[in-house]
């Protein structure tokens, strides 16, 4: 069986969904204006290809959480996800999982997002698995520590785990994505497609000859 894996943010869909949460929690009373800021200002640079330095933004968020309950947090998470976050889904991405899914591919949805907003995601646009951030929990309660990094290269790794467990073969993937933060396993998949690129993806899948799609 092919597997088809699909990064979340600029490829399934057309924002960010990181800056919607900050948006969010920010009207909620949350977060404070100048974390609102100061996250919004990393997300921005990620949104052009700079990954670097938005693990400490992941840090210092999931710091925030500890001691709170996990499923206070899932809950919240899907209520925000359905009625902001799943309009913004891309036509593209909804006519790319069809073909997919009538070919009899698996589809694993790949994403820096935490699992809260990864499960809805899947549940929302039909996704048979995730890859994604996870925190730590201790009975029903966040540690405020990352167990499980996805971010740029630390997605990759996590792909590659996941496909060792499977069995999966990652020449037999597609991938999509929108950030050169996926390098590292866009040049290892089959057929690694740039989907409404950044900057830096698009010179790179124009020198390597990847396919750049617009949906």
């Amino acid at each position: 069986m092919s597997v088809a894996l699909f990064d979340l943010d600029g490829t399934i869909l057309d924002c960010n969904s990181g800056r919607l949460w900050l948006t969010a929690e920010w009207r909620a009373g949350r977060l404070s204006s100048r974390d609102a800021v100061w996250g919004a200002w990393w997300l921005g640079r990620y949104a052009l290809g700079l990954g670097a330095g938005l693990d400490r933004v992941f840090e210092v968020a999931v710091q925030q959480l500890a001691g709170s309950e996990e499923a206070e947090l899932d809950a919240r998470t899907r209520v925000w996800f359905e009625r902001e976050v799943k309009p913004r889904v891309r036509r593209g991405a909804l006519r790319a999982l069809a073909a997919h899914r009538a070919a009899g591919d698996r589809l694993v949805l790949a994403t820096t997002s935490s699992l809260y907003a990864a499960r809805a995601a899947a549940e929302a646009f039909g996704l048979d698995e995730i890859v994604c951030t996870r925190f730590e929990v201790v009975d029903g309660r966040f540690t405020g520590r990352i167990s499980e990094p996805a971010l740029g290269d630390a997605k990759a790794s996590r792909v590659f785990e996941w496909a060792e467990r499977q069995g999966v073969s990652l020449a037999q993937c597609t991938f999509y994505t929108d950030s050169a933060t996926d390098l590292r396993l866009l040049a290892a998949v089959g057929r690694p497609v740039a989907v409404e690129p950044d900057r830096v993806l698009r010179r790179e899948a124009s020198r390597r000859g990847w396919p750049v799609v617009s949906w």
